[in-house]
Protein backbone atom coordinates (compact mmCIF):
# COMPACT_ATOMS: atom_id res chain seq x y z
CA UNK A 1 0.00 0.00 0.00
CA UNK A 2 1.24 3.50 -0.93
CA UNK A 3 1.78 5.75 1.73
CA UNK A 4 2.65 9.40 1.31
CA UNK A 5 5.36 10.68 3.96
CA UNK A 6 4.96 14.65 4.49
CA UNK A 7 8.59 16.16 5.11
CA UNK A 8 7.32 19.61 5.87
CA UNK A 9 4.35 21.36 5.84
CA UNK A 10 3.83 24.72 6.15
CA UNK A 11 1.79 26.25 4.17
CA UNK A 12 -0.81 28.67 5.47
CA UNK A 13 -4.38 27.47 3.95
CA UNK A 14 -6.83 30.25 3.07
CA UNK A 15 -10.49 30.12 1.84
CA UNK A 16 -12.45 32.14 -0.24
CA UNK A 17 -15.60 33.12 -1.90
CA UNK A 18 -17.09 35.00 -4.52
CA UNK A 19 -20.45 33.27 -6.07
CA UNK A 20 -21.79 36.47 -6.18
CA UNK A 21 -19.35 37.63 -9.11
CA UNK A 22 -19.39 34.03 -11.17
CA UNK A 23 -15.66 33.92 -10.66
CA UNK A 24 -14.28 30.13 -9.92
CA UNK A 25 -12.97 29.61 -6.44
CA UNK A 26 -13.04 26.13 -5.65
CA UNK A 27 -13.91 22.59 -7.27
CA UNK A 28 -15.27 22.68 -10.81
CA UNK A 29 -18.15 20.05 -10.22
CA UNK A 30 -21.13 19.03 -12.63
CA UNK A 31 -24.10 21.00 -10.75
CA UNK A 32 -26.17 17.89 -10.80
CA UNK A 33 -23.98 15.26 -9.53
CA UNK A 34 -21.37 17.39 -7.39
CA UNK A 35 -18.91 15.04 -9.81
CA UNK A 36 -15.76 16.52 -11.30
CA UNK A 37 -16.48 18.34 -14.65
CA UNK A 38 -15.71 17.14 -17.98
CA UNK A 39 -12.99 17.86 -19.57
CA UNK A 40 -12.53 19.19 -22.93
CA UNK A 41 -9.06 19.39 -24.75
CA UNK A 42 -7.38 21.69 -27.86
CA UNK A 43 -4.70 22.88 -29.43
CA UNK A 44 -3.35 26.32 -29.62
CA UNK A 45 0.24 27.07 -31.91
CA UNK A 46 1.60 29.98 -30.29
CA UNK A 47 4.40 32.52 -32.71
CA UNK A 48 6.01 34.45 -29.96
CA UNK A 49 6.96 37.95 -31.11
CA UNK A 50 9.96 39.21 -31.39
CA UNK A 51 14.16 37.29 -31.70
CA UNK A 52 14.05 34.16 -29.61
CA UNK A 53 15.79 31.13 -29.09
CA UNK A 54 14.55 27.96 -30.57
CA UNK A 55 17.21 25.51 -29.83
CA UNK A 56 17.59 24.22 -33.34
CA UNK A 57 14.27 22.66 -33.49
CA UNK A 58 12.43 21.74 -36.45
CA UNK A 59 9.26 23.43 -35.45
CA UNK A 60 9.77 27.60 -34.55
CA UNK A 61 6.85 28.08 -32.48
CA UNK A 62 5.14 26.70 -29.41
CA UNK A 63 2.55 23.57 -29.73
CA UNK A 64 0.66 23.73 -26.87
CA UNK A 65 -1.92 21.42 -25.51
CA UNK A 66 -4.80 23.01 -23.20
CA UNK A 67 -7.20 21.03 -21.35
CA UNK A 68 -10.63 22.65 -19.36
CA UNK A 69 -13.25 22.27 -18.05
CA UNK A 70 -16.41 21.66 -20.07
CA UNK A 71 -20.63 21.56 -19.91
CA UNK A 72 -22.29 18.24 -18.49
CA UNK A 73 -23.43 17.98 -22.19
CA UNK A 74 -20.47 17.63 -23.93
CA UNK A 75 -19.92 14.77 -26.55
CA UNK A 76 -16.82 13.35 -24.10
CA UNK A 77 -15.00 10.25 -25.93
CA UNK A 78 -12.43 7.68 -24.73
CA UNK A 79 -8.51 9.05 -25.49
CA UNK A 80 -5.71 7.44 -25.44
CA UNK A 81 -2.10 8.94 -26.07
CA UNK A 82 0.24 7.92 -28.93
CA UNK A 83 0.37 7.67 -32.79
CA UNK A 84 -2.86 6.70 -34.17
CA UNK A 85 -3.56 2.96 -34.53
CA UNK A 86 -0.30 2.29 -31.66
CA UNK A 87 -1.72 3.99 -28.38
CA UNK A 88 0.46 3.18 -25.67
CA UNK A 89 -0.69 5.15 -22.58
CA UNK A 90 -4.29 6.06 -21.27
CA UNK A 91 -5.35 8.90 -21.52
CA UNK A 92 -8.79 10.85 -19.88
CA UNK A 93 -11.55 10.47 -21.43
CA UNK A 94 -12.16 14.22 -23.72
CA UNK A 95 -14.31 16.31 -25.35
CA UNK A 96 -12.36 17.14 -28.23
CA UNK A 97 -12.67 21.13 -29.09
CA UNK A 98 -15.47 21.74 -26.76
CA UNK A 99 -16.73 25.22 -25.74
CA UNK A 100 -15.46 26.42 -22.22
CA UNK A 101 -17.75 25.54 -19.62
CA UNK A 102 -20.32 28.21 -18.93
CA UNK A 103 -20.85 27.38 -15.00
CA UNK A 104 -18.28 30.53 -14.10
CA UNK A 105 -17.31 33.57 -15.30
CA UNK A 106 -13.36 32.91 -14.70
CA UNK A 107 -11.25 30.27 -14.17
CA UNK A 108 -7.19 29.83 -12.99
CA UNK A 109 -4.94 28.80 -15.64
CA UNK A 110 -2.23 26.47 -15.20
CA UNK A 111 0.69 26.54 -17.57
CA UNK A 112 2.56 22.75 -17.71
CA UNK A 113 6.35 21.58 -18.33
CA UNK A 114 7.16 18.15 -19.33
CA UNK A 115 10.33 16.08 -18.81
CA UNK A 116 12.88 16.02 -21.21
CA UNK A 117 12.38 13.67 -24.47
CA UNK A 118 8.61 13.78 -23.15
CA UNK A 119 5.62 15.96 -24.47
CA UNK A 120 2.82 18.01 -23.42
CA UNK A 121 0.37 14.57 -23.40
CA UNK A 122 2.94 12.91 -21.01
CA UNK A 123 0.83 14.88 -18.17
CA UNK A 124 -2.60 14.61 -19.48
CA UNK A 125 -3.39 12.26 -16.51
CA UNK A 126 -2.56 15.44 -14.30
CA UNK A 127 -3.85 18.29 -16.62
CA UNK A 128 -7.01 16.51 -16.87
CA UNK A 129 -7.70 15.93 -13.56
CA UNK A 130 -7.25 19.50 -12.57
CA UNK A 131 -9.36 21.03 -15.58
CA UNK A 132 -12.22 18.57 -13.98
CA UNK A 133 -11.96 20.24 -10.93
CA UNK A 134 -12.05 23.40 -12.82
CA UNK A 135 -8.57 24.87 -14.35
CA UNK A 136 -7.50 25.72 -17.62
CA UNK A 137 -4.27 24.17 -17.67
CA UNK A 138 -1.69 24.71 -21.00
CA UNK A 139 1.10 22.24 -21.33
CA UNK A 140 3.85 23.47 -24.28
CA UNK A 141 5.97 21.18 -25.86
CA UNK A 142 9.87 22.16 -25.57
CA UNK A 143 11.12 23.20 -28.72
CA UNK A 144 14.28 21.03 -29.28
CA UNK A 145 13.15 18.47 -26.11
CA UNK A 146 9.82 16.77 -27.13
CA UNK A 147 9.36 13.22 -28.40
CA UNK A 148 7.27 14.79 -31.46
CA UNK A 149 10.53 15.92 -33.21
CA UNK A 150 13.56 15.29 -34.12
CA UNK A 151 16.14 15.96 -30.81
CA UNK A 152 18.77 18.52 -30.71
CA UNK A 153 21.34 19.21 -28.57
CA UNK A 154 20.47 22.74 -27.96
CA UNK A 155 17.40 21.53 -26.57
CA UNK A 156 19.11 18.84 -23.97
CA UNK A 157 21.63 21.85 -23.02
CA UNK A 158 19.76 25.15 -22.76
CA UNK A 159 17.49 24.51 -19.78
CA UNK A 160 16.49 27.88 -18.54
CA UNK A 161 15.32 28.59 -22.27
CA UNK A 162 12.45 26.54 -21.18
CA UNK A 163 10.80 29.20 -18.62
CA UNK A 164 10.31 31.41 -21.33
CA UNK A 165 8.65 28.80 -23.36
CA UNK A 166 5.86 29.41 -20.63
CA UNK A 167 5.92 32.78 -20.27
CA UNK A 168 5.22 33.26 -23.80
CA UNK A 169 2.71 30.58 -23.53
CA UNK A 170 1.08 32.26 -20.87
CA UNK A 171 1.41 35.30 -22.95
CA UNK A 172 -0.52 33.37 -25.90
CA UNK A 173 -3.36 31.84 -23.92
CA UNK A 174 -4.32 35.19 -22.04
CA UNK A 175 -4.75 37.17 -25.38
CA UNK A 176 -6.35 33.77 -26.90
CA UNK A 177 -9.73 34.76 -28.37
CA UNK A 178 -11.32 31.55 -26.76
CA UNK A 179 -9.46 31.42 -23.54
CA UNK A 180 -7.97 34.77 -22.49
CA UNK A 181 -11.54 36.70 -21.39
CA UNK A 182 -12.36 34.05 -19.50
CA UNK A 183 -9.17 33.29 -16.84
CA UNK A 184 -8.66 34.94 -13.50
CA UNK A 185 -5.34 36.39 -13.92
CA UNK A 186 -4.56 36.76 -10.62
CA UNK A 187 -4.84 32.91 -10.04
CA UNK A 188 -2.48 31.56 -12.20
CA UNK A 189 0.53 29.08 -11.31
CA UNK A 190 2.66 26.63 -12.95
CA UNK A 191 3.08 23.07 -12.41
CA UNK A 192 6.60 20.94 -14.15
CA UNK A 193 7.82 16.96 -13.83
CA UNK A 194 11.10 16.15 -13.98
CA UNK A 195 13.05 18.72 -15.74
CA UNK A 196 9.72 20.41 -15.91
CA UNK A 197 10.02 20.79 -12.60
CA UNK A 198 13.59 22.65 -12.83
CA UNK A 199 11.69 24.83 -15.44
CA UNK A 200 8.57 25.92 -12.84
CA UNK A 201 11.29 26.56 -10.52
CA UNK A 202 12.49 29.18 -12.42
CA UNK A 203 9.66 31.00 -12.99
CA UNK A 204 9.26 31.46 -9.36
CA UNK A 205 13.01 32.74 -9.45
CA UNK A 206 14.98 30.38 -9.12
CA UNK A 207 18.47 30.74 -11.22
CA UNK A 208 20.59 28.08 -13.01
CA UNK A 209 24.11 27.93 -11.97
CA UNK A 210 26.14 26.26 -14.11
CA UNK A 211 29.60 26.17 -12.50
CA UNK A 212 28.38 24.86 -9.76
CA UNK A 213 26.27 21.71 -11.39
CA UNK A 214 29.63 21.07 -13.60
CA UNK A 215 31.38 21.09 -10.08
CA UNK A 216 29.10 18.49 -9.15
CA UNK A 217 29.22 16.50 -12.35
CA UNK A 218 32.90 16.16 -11.92
CA UNK A 219 32.54 15.27 -7.83
CA UNK A 220 32.52 11.49 -6.83
CA UNK A 221 28.81 12.74 -5.80
CA UNK A 222 28.10 13.00 -9.49
CA UNK A 223 24.85 11.32 -10.25
CA UNK A 224 22.55 10.27 -13.00
CA UNK A 225 21.59 14.32 -13.60
CA UNK A 226 24.55 14.40 -14.98
CA UNK A 227 23.65 12.20 -17.94
CA UNK A 228 19.84 12.72 -18.80
CA UNK A 229 18.15 10.35 -21.06
CA UNK A 230 18.56 10.83 -24.84
CA UNK A 231 22.24 12.80 -24.41
CA UNK A 232 24.10 9.76 -25.71
CA UNK A 233 22.01 9.75 -28.64
CA UNK A 234 24.31 10.43 -31.55
CA UNK A 235 22.52 13.11 -33.16
CA UNK A 236 22.60 14.91 -29.93
CA UNK A 237 25.83 14.49 -28.64
CA UNK A 238 27.99 14.96 -31.70
CA UNK A 239 26.04 18.50 -32.77
CA UNK A 240 28.43 21.71 -32.07
CA UNK A 241 26.31 24.48 -30.53
CA UNK A 242 25.93 26.80 -32.53
CA UNK A 243 26.98 31.26 -32.00
CA UNK A 244 23.39 31.80 -30.54
CA UNK A 245 23.45 28.69 -28.26
CA UNK A 246 26.77 30.00 -26.79
CA UNK A 247 25.28 33.60 -26.02
CA UNK A 248 22.58 31.84 -24.62
CA UNK A 249 24.71 29.99 -22.17
CA UNK A 250 26.50 33.45 -21.18
CA UNK A 251 22.52 34.26 -20.28
CA UNK A 252 22.24 31.16 -18.10
CA UNK A 253 22.28 32.60 -14.14
CA UNK A 254 19.58 34.99 -15.41
CA UNK A 255 16.28 35.36 -13.84
CA UNK A 256 13.37 34.69 -15.67
CA UNK A 257 11.14 35.16 -12.75
CA UNK A 258 7.48 35.76 -13.89
CA UNK A 259 6.00 37.69 -11.41
CA UNK A 260 2.22 36.50 -12.79
CA UNK A 261 2.80 33.14 -11.47
CA UNK A 262 1.54 32.63 -7.98
CA UNK A 263 2.18 29.06 -6.92
CA UNK A 264 4.04 26.24 -8.38
CA UNK A 265 4.00 22.71 -7.96
CA UNK A 266 7.20 20.94 -8.91
CA UNK A 267 7.46 17.13 -9.49
CA UNK A 268 10.23 14.89 -9.71
CA UNK A 269 12.11 17.53 -9.96
CA UNK A 270 15.71 17.23 -11.91
CA UNK A 271 18.89 19.03 -11.96
CA UNK A 272 18.50 20.27 -8.58
CA UNK A 273 22.27 20.69 -8.14
CA UNK A 274 21.87 23.22 -11.15
CA UNK A 275 19.99 25.66 -9.13
CA UNK A 276 21.71 28.27 -7.18
CA UNK A 277 21.29 27.75 -3.67
CA UNK A 278 20.70 31.72 -2.88
CA UNK A 279 18.39 32.62 -5.35
CA UNK A 280 16.32 29.41 -4.16
CA UNK A 281 15.96 30.86 -0.36
CA UNK A 282 14.66 34.31 -2.24
CA UNK A 283 11.57 32.70 -3.89
CA UNK A 284 8.46 34.36 -2.04
CA UNK A 285 5.45 32.50 -3.58
CA UNK A 286 3.70 29.37 -2.38
CA UNK A 287 5.69 25.84 -3.67
CA UNK A 288 4.64 21.94 -3.20
CA UNK A 289 7.31 19.76 -4.53
CA UNK A 290 6.33 16.23 -4.91
CA UNK A 291 8.26 13.16 -5.73
CA UNK A 292 9.20 9.63 -5.13
CA UNK A 293 11.25 7.45 -2.54
CA UNK A 294 12.82 5.16 -4.85
CA UNK A 295 13.52 7.80 -8.14
CA UNK A 296 16.70 6.64 -9.32
CA UNK A 297 16.90 9.15 -12.70
CA UNK A 298 16.38 12.26 -10.06
CA UNK A 299 18.01 10.97 -7.36
CA UNK A 300 15.64 12.69 -3.78
CA UNK A 301 19.32 14.00 -2.22
CA UNK A 302 20.81 15.79 -4.78
CA UNK A 303 17.44 17.03 -6.18
CA UNK A 304 13.80 17.37 -4.40
CA UNK A 305 15.50 16.96 -1.16
CA UNK A 306 18.90 19.25 -1.51
CA UNK A 307 16.39 22.19 -3.28
CA UNK A 308 13.66 21.62 -0.10
CA UNK A 309 17.07 22.78 2.41
CA UNK A 310 16.63 26.23 0.43
CA UNK A 311 13.03 26.37 0.64
CA UNK A 312 12.01 25.97 4.38
CA UNK A 313 8.08 27.07 3.96
CA UNK A 314 7.95 24.48 0.81
CA UNK A 315 5.90 21.51 1.53
CA UNK A 316 7.00 18.62 0.66
CA UNK A 317 5.46 15.15 -0.11
CA UNK A 318 7.43 11.81 -0.89
CA UNK A 319 5.30 8.71 -2.20
CA UNK A 320 6.96 5.66 -0.99
CA UNK A 321 7.54 2.84 -3.82
CA UNK A 322 7.19 5.42 -6.66
CA UNK A 323 10.08 5.99 -8.75
CA UNK A 324 10.61 8.39 -11.52
CA UNK A 325 8.26 7.19 -14.37
CA UNK A 326 5.29 6.87 -11.81
CA UNK A 327 4.57 10.24 -12.57
CA UNK A 328 3.75 9.65 -16.40
CA UNK A 329 0.98 8.17 -18.02
CA UNK A 330 -0.59 4.76 -16.59
CA UNK A 331 0.76 2.41 -20.13
CA UNK A 332 -2.08 0.26 -21.70
CA UNK A 333 -1.50 -3.77 -21.40
CA UNK A 334 -0.81 -3.86 -25.10
CA UNK A 335 2.80 -2.12 -24.34
CA UNK A 336 3.22 -3.36 -20.82
CA UNK A 337 6.34 -5.72 -21.66
CA UNK A 338 7.40 -3.60 -24.70
CA UNK A 339 7.97 -0.41 -22.87
CA UNK A 340 8.67 -2.43 -19.00
CA UNK A 341 11.23 0.09 -18.72
CA UNK A 342 8.46 3.00 -18.50
CA UNK A 343 5.85 1.20 -17.77
CA UNK A 344 6.44 -1.68 -14.94
CA UNK A 345 5.83 -0.60 -11.56
CA UNK A 346 7.81 -2.30 -8.25
CA UNK A 347 5.85 -4.63 -6.42
CA UNK A 348 3.49 -3.28 -3.92
CA UNK A 349 3.19 0.42 -6.10
CA UNK A 350 0.27 1.12 -8.35
CA UNK A 351 0.81 4.06 -10.68
CA UNK A 352 -3.24 4.87 -10.68
CA UNK A 353 -3.06 5.05 -6.82
CA UNK A 354 0.49 7.03 -6.66
CA UNK A 355 -1.50 9.37 -9.80
CA UNK A 356 -4.39 9.70 -6.68
CA UNK A 357 -2.26 10.91 -4.73
CA UNK A 358 -0.21 13.06 -6.39
CA UNK A 359 -3.42 14.29 -7.80
CA UNK A 360 -5.10 14.74 -4.60
CA UNK A 361 -1.97 17.12 -3.65
CA UNK A 362 -1.97 19.40 -6.45
CA UNK A 363 -5.85 20.33 -6.17
CA UNK A 364 -5.39 20.77 -2.64
CA UNK A 365 -2.49 23.00 -2.59
CA UNK A 366 -3.65 25.44 -5.81
CA UNK A 367 -6.89 25.37 -4.28
CA UNK A 368 -5.17 26.52 -0.99
CA UNK A 369 -2.38 28.64 -2.35
CA UNK A 370 -4.67 30.99 -5.88
CA UNK A 371 -6.37 33.01 -3.42
CA UNK A 372 -7.71 36.24 -2.98
CA UNK A 373 -4.72 37.62 -1.17
CA UNK A 374 -2.23 37.78 -4.62
CA UNK A 375 -4.95 40.12 -6.21
CA UNK A 376 -2.66 43.43 -5.78
CA UNK A 377 0.18 41.53 -7.69
CA UNK A 378 -1.65 39.95 -10.46
CA UNK A 379 -1.09 43.02 -12.54
CA UNK A 380 2.72 43.21 -11.65
CA UNK A 381 4.60 43.37 -15.37
CA UNK A 382 6.75 39.81 -15.90
CA UNK A 383 10.04 40.11 -14.86
CA UNK A 384 11.65 43.08 -15.95
CA UNK A 385 15.38 41.46 -16.49
CA UNK A 386 13.90 38.55 -18.53
CA UNK A 387 16.77 37.99 -21.15
CA UNK A 388 14.94 38.99 -24.59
Amino acid sequence: MLRRCAVASMLIVASWAHAATGTYTGANTNAASGDPAPVGATDRVFHPAGPREWRGAQTRALITRVWYPVDSDAHVLPHDIGPPGRAAFRGHDLAQNASLSTAHATYPLLVMSHGTTGSADDLDWLASALAAHGYIVAAVNHPGNNALEPLTREGFVLWWERARDLSDVLDGVLADPTFGPHIDRARIGAAGYSLGGYTVLELAGARTNLPAFKAFCHSNAADTNCHPPGTTRQAVAATPLPADALASIERAGASYRDSRVKAVLAIAPAIGKALDEPSLTRIDIPLRLIAGTADTTAPPPSNILHIARFLPHAQVDMIDGATHVSFINSCLPAVMTKLANICEEAPGVNRDEVHALAIEQAVTFFGASLTERNDALSQQPVNPDMPK
